[in-house]
Formats: C-alpha cells, structure tokens, sequence
C-alpha cells in the first residue's frame, strides 16, 4: 500500500469503486465505554417519535427469468421524489431523537471524544525525499480535518500548506476534504482534490507553494479513487482521469462510462486537454466504456504507464510507452499485461517492472520483465509462490519492497534489484508483530514502515539498509492511551458449515472470565480479496476496559488466503461469507465469551451483505447489528451508478444464474414477515456515491414492517456525509457514539462510573 499521493489504502479500501470504506470502520471500531441504559418504553415516551413513520406501499413486479419479484418500495429508488425525502426525514428525525434519549449517550460521546484526541495529533505519510523532506497529513487533537504540510529535512520546521477546515464548497458552505496531494518534482507546485460532505465529487485544484495561493487551474469530475494525478518532469504539466460532462437525460448507470486519462499543462483550458488514453481513444489499446483508465509517471522512471482497471475486478490491463511519447498524436503503448495474467498490482524501477500475479499461484508470486520489450510469458520470478499470501509491492531506489501476509501477520520482504538477488526479511522490532511499507519513493534509499498490534498502537520506523536496522522516526507522539497494558489478542480457526476453518481475531482484557456475560462485537466483511488487517485505535478501550469483547472474523470473499479464498465468497459461492460469519459468532457463544442477548454483528458497504444476511438467516443468534452504508437490494444494485462496476464482484441479473445468486445474498428479499429479528441500526450518509442510500431506506421499511420482536428498527442518516470518505472527526466521534450506545442499550448494559 504505497502512500504516495492517495491515503486510502492506508486501510487496504482500494475501492470503487469497491463498496467498501466504512463511517463505522469495520477494521478501526472506535467504541464507547459501557453506559447506563433504560428500557425502551421509557425511551420513546416522547410523542414527537412516539412511532417512526410509516412507508406507502406501491408494489412493482419485475419477471426474472420466469421468477416473479415484487417490490413494494421501488418508488424509494427516486430520492427527488417528495414522498420520499419526507419520509426519509421523518425516520431521520426518529432515530436522531431516541438515539439521543438515551441517558448515557453524551457521557460515551464524551469518552470517545477523550480516546480520540489522546495524542496531539496524528501523521500519515505521503512522500519522503532523501533529502529527509516529507510531505504528509497531520490530524491535530483540536482539529477537524486532515490537513497538508510539508516539513523540511535540514531545519525539521513544518508548514502549513492546505488546511480544508479553512475552506468550504462554494455552492452549499458544507465542509470539504482532502481526496488526493501530489507535490510536482520541483516541489513549488501541489495538485490537490476537494470534495464536499462525503460526496466524493472530485475538484483538481493547484497550489503555489511560495505563494500560498491557488492558481487559476480548476478541473472538476476528476476521478481519482484508483490513481490520483502524476506531474510530469517539468513540474508545468500533469496528467489526470476525468470523468465525461454526462448528455442531459442520461441515466445513473453511465455516470462512471467513457472515463479517459488526459493531460493538462498549467494556464491552459482543461476542456482543451489532449486525452491520452480511454475509451475510443485508440484501436491499439481496446477498452469497454465502463473501464476506469490512468495513468502512472513512476518516479525516476523514464517509462509511463497506462492502467485499465476492470470494475471492481482486481485483475490489470497494463500498457507502456516512453514519457516523452505522451505529447505524440500516435502513444506507441505496448502491452504489459491483460486481465489472463491476474496481475493485481505491480512497481517499475528504471527499465523494469515488477508484477504481482496469481497465474500458477494462488496466494501469488513476484515476477520482473522489461518495460522496453515486455514478455510477462518469459518474465523472470522475483518473489516465488509460498504459504504467505502477497499483498502489495513497493519500489524505493535500493531495492523492491514486498509486503506479505504470514499467519495473519503482516510481513516485509525486500529484494535488491540484481539479477539474482534473494528476498530478506526485514525484521521488526520486539512486540511490533505487523508492518506495513509506506512511503516508498523510487529516487530514495529505504522506506518508512508503520506497525500496528491488535492491542497497542504502533510506531512509524525509518529502515536504513546500508545497516538493515530500523529507527523510530518518532513522527508519530504517543498518545495516553497507546500502550495501555493487561489486553490481549488471540487467534483461533473455527469450523464452518462445511468444515473450512476460518480465521478468527479476539481482544479483551487479559484474565477475561469465560462465563457468557460479554457484550461483544463480531465485525466482517468479505469481498474484493480485502484483507482486515492487524491494527489498533485507542478508541476501542471504551468497549474492552468494561469487559467487552471485540472479534474480527475473516471470512470467505476476503483475500487472508489469497485468490482461492476470494473466489470461495464471490457470486456463486458468496453464501459461505456469511455463514463463516455465523459459525464465528457461533463459536464465540460455545466457548462462553458472550450469549446470544448480549452479540452484535456489524458490516458495512459489501460488509452489509454479509451482517445483512447474517441477521436474516440466524436473527435469533443476535441482540443487536449494526448496517452502515450496505448493500441490501443486491436485484437492483446494477440499475445504480456503482453498480455496474461491482458486476465483476457479485454478477449481474441479466443471467439465470447471476440472478438466483444474487437473490440468495439480497438481504432485503430474505426478510420475512412475522419474525423476531434483533435489534437494527441502519446508518448512511445522504451524499453516497457507493451505495445508495435508499438500499438502507428500503431495508429500514421492510424491517419495521415484518418484525415482531418489537425490537427497534432504526435508520440513521447524515445529510453532510457519503460512504464515510471525507467525513470530519466530529461527524466520526459522534456517529460511534450513537451506534454503541444503541448496541449497548439493546444489550441491556449498565454504565457504572
């Protein structure tokens, strides 16, 4: 996950648009401390929200291969509509209100705030120069918002270059944040992305760094979630994706099709820009209009190169061409690599490029070949096939940086560019179990590497390779909270539905008394190969130092084993997610951490199809669940402008089969009338260019009318939010607030101070 320019894979969401960043972060839960709650009917004892509103009933039937599906809230899918947006906001104001009305919510709001800003601030690394320049986004207790700066490597003094709590969308004052920062080579210039309230609507801006002033170059329907925009040696020119101004009528579908990757020199009109490579483009480089192309300028490199990605599909299209081709009518692009040889990521030193590929490697392998004539069919193998899976690859100047999972842990490898070169193992300090490469920069020596733990916070080293030693950058200050003792992590493989075991993280204080009291919380996911990686946020002290449990269950549809284990959750075979998903929360009742009464299940994005179906599979195996932002009508997740591009991940109804699987993982079609489901709590932002937010207002209405546990069915919504990207600390602090307080309240849990 190089952090160069885009901070999203910090925590592996390389999405899109795979579903998946989390408001409630599946992987970085910040929960509350146990609190004080009272019964429901003392709850909704105001007349306001005495009763959530009701929704209208306007069935539409649709045939499906001779299968007949109704759907009574099909008119939700227009969120203009008036009927809608009222009844939205009613439900809004509903939860708000009772969410609110429960007495301790404030004193674990306050908790969590306390948690949260236990350190001065927080760092994440975008580019290292030798020189020991750094540029990176720094959160300050006090502060809002990820802000730019840039710190000088021979006097240590930092400045302040891009503060987004300063600036606000022109059109409505809501907040914007930072998507993307690129510093041009010469260091005068950065090109930056704003978008507004979660929204993900990407505006290119570029700032002076001398002067502290923008200049006049403004390009808006930038698409960066797969690569942000690269400078071109000259430090005047830059290259970008955009997405097409959309013909008046079209539909959402089309929102994402006949993306192309431009250029753009500074001073000019970006509507004038020279496209590079997209759609229509070139015959010599075939793609379909719903492909997201780009383009990469490697560091040090004197080779671009142009990358399709396929939907959500992980598998690359790659080209190359010599830069200073990129300014030709005719590119002489030569192919790389195509989607047969499930090349998912790759890194160029000089002439060559590294591969990482599953063909004959399921938990994958490293391969090299040159970028002047590439043969990945004669490629050399740099990093053979093993028991660890290969996750990502990382060039700095010395050699290639491998990071790999091993046994759940985080691993790195480095490689030196010789011919004949062996992988070395990088060794971590004592009690830093999982590394992971950031910064890693073509024209720099080493790479910064940050560790985490599953009950302490890691650090960020600076490894040296001349001694192969690593030293604490100390970038990162400690915060109160970071190194709290007596909690311990344990790993554990649980038999699923078919005998495959699954993978299962559990923290809790040490000493913990197995008697079933626990209140516990089960997160999943389980889509696009990701991986819920070893990490660690103070915030979660608030849900383990009263005794709670927190679980992490690496289902099937993940990537922990790599392809094999992707494919085993995917379409066809995606029920295995959720029932690995039930057999962790299974295992955790058998061996006495928790009972039924007192487990909550949590996914969101992709994740709400795993909870989503867990809940209506096993509703009696659950208290409580958390839905954020998920996916719950999966028969109409095609008709949305996201939807097309998760075709490659979930299948399309167009086909018998892709329709069958895709009604067994619709979470809204499974809920049945009369039956005693848990307790819901349904969040997402209005603003979701992911996930649209009438799948979570259709789910919402269909619980509340078929559940007859009288347990509530609340829906959550935020009118300054997305998918979870872009959205402030305070938005953060107080959406974890109220979704634990309502776990913890269903749990029938005591605050004791």
């Amino acid at each position: 996950m190089t952090i160069v320019g885009s901070w999203r894979k910090l925590n592996n969401h390389d999405l899109r648009r795979p579903l998946a960043h989390l408001p409630i972060q599946p992987y970085t839960p910040r929960m509350p401390s146990r609190c004080f709650f009272l019964a429901v009917a003392l709850i909704f004892t105001a007349p306001a929200f005495a009763e959530p509103p009701i929704a209208e009933l306007r069935p539409v039937t649709d045939d499906y291969h001779g299968t007949k599906i109704t759907d009574p809230y099909r008119y939700f899918e227009n969120l203009s509509d008036p009927a809608v947006q009222t009844w939205i906001k009613g439900q809004a104001d509903y939860a708000q209100k009772a969410l609110h009305a429960i007495p301790a919510r404030d004193r674990m709001l306050a908790r969590i705030h306390e948690l949260d800003t236990s350190a001065p601030y927080r760092i994440r690394v975008l580019r290292r120069w030798d020189n020991a320049d750094l540029l990176y986004l720094k959160r300050l207790a006090s502060g809002n918002l990820d802000k730019l700066y840039f710190r000088d490597g021979r006097s240590d003094q930092e400045r302040l270059l891009i503060d987004p709590e300063q600036l606000a969308d022109p059109a409505t004052g809501k907040h914007v944040a930072l998507e993307f920062c690129r510093m041009s080579p010469d260091k005068r210039l950065v090109a930056y992305g704003l978008a507004a309230a979660g929204s993900e609507q990407t505006t290119l801006h570029v700032l002076d760094v001398a002067a502290g002033k923008d200049l006049p170059d403004v390009i808006d329907r930038v698409e960066s979630d797969y690569t942000p925009p690269f400078w071109l040696p000259d430090s005047q020119s830059l290259v970008y994706s955009r997405r097409r101004k959309l013909p008046a009528g079209a539909p959402p579908t089309e929102v994402y099709n006949q993306t192309r990757a431009y250029l753009h020199r500074l001073g000019t009109n970006p509507d004038k820009d020279p496209v590079l490579f997209g759609f229509g483009r070139d015959a010599d480089t075939p793609m379909a209009e719903t492909d997201f192309p780009s383009l990469v300028l490697p560091t040090s490199s004197r080779h671009a190169i142009a990358k399709i990605k396929h939907g959500d599909a992980n598998e690359l299209t790659l080209y190359t061409a010599p830069l200073e081709t990129l300014i030709l009518p005719k590119i002489p692009w030569k192919k790389i690599c195509d989607v047969d040889d499930q090349v998912s990521d790759f890194a160029v030193h000089e002439d060559h490029i590294d591969l990482l590929t599953a063909v004959g490697a399921p938990r994958y392998k490293v391969v090299r070949t040159s970028l002047v004539a590439p043969d990945v069919a004669a490629a050399q193998t740099i990093v053979p096939p093993g028991d660890s899976v290969i996750r990502g690859l990382h060039s700095a100047r010395d050699a290639m940086y491998v990071s790999l999972l091993d046994a759940g842990l985080n691993k790195i490898l480095r490689i030196q560019f010789d011919k004949d070169a062996k992988p070395q193992a990088v060794s971590l300090p004592v009690n830093e179990n999982s590394g992971y490469p950031v910064a890693a920069s073509a024209d720099t020596d080493g790479i910064l590497i940050a560790t985490d733990s599953w009950t302490h916070r890691g650090r960020i080293y600076s490894y040296d390779p001349k001694i192969s030693a690593l030293t604490d950058t100390k970038l990162d200050p400690r915060g109160k909270f970071d190194d709290v003792p007596d909690y311990e992590s344990t790993e554990v493989m649980v038999a699923s539905h078919d005998g495959v075991k699954v993978p299962l993280s559990i923290i809790h204080k040490a000493g913990l008394k197995l008697d079933g009291s626990h209140p516990t919380l089960v997160n999943g996911y389980g889509a696009y190969g990701h991986v819920m990686s070893v990490h660690f946020s103070p915030t979660r002290l608030a849900w383990l130092e009263r005794g709670g449990v927190l679980a992490f269950a690496h289902v099937r549809g993940g990537g922990e084993f790599g392809k094999e284990w992707h494919h085993a959750g995917q379409k066809q075979t995606k029920p295995n997610t959720w029932k690995d998903f039930i057999a962790c929360c299974e295992y955790l009742v058998e061996k006495r951490y928790t009972s039924p009464s007192k487990l909550a299940g949590q996914g969101g994005s992709a994740g709400g199809i795993l909870i989503g179906r867990a809940v209506t599979a096993r509703p009696d195996l659950f208290g409580a669940a958390i839905i954020s932002v998920g996916c719950e009508d999966m028969l109409r997740m095609e008709t949305t402008t996201n939807g097309v591009p998760n075709i490659a991940e979930f299948g399309s109804t167009q086909s018998l089969e892709g329709f069958k699987s895709l009604l067994e993982m619709s979470s809204f079609h499974q809920v049945k009338d009369g039956t005693k489901y848990p307790a819901v709590l349904l969040v997402h932002g209005i603003n979701d260019p992911r996930v649209e937010p009438w799948m979570s207002a259709k789910m919402t209405a269909r619980l509340q009318a078929a559940t007859a546990s009288k347990k509530p069915i609340l829906f959550r919504v935020d009118y300054e939010a997305g998918h979870g990207i872009g959205s402030t600390k305070k938005q953060e602090e107080e959406q974890l607030a109220d979704c634990w307080a309502f776990l913890l309240w269903q749990m029938g849990e005591v605050y004791k101070e």
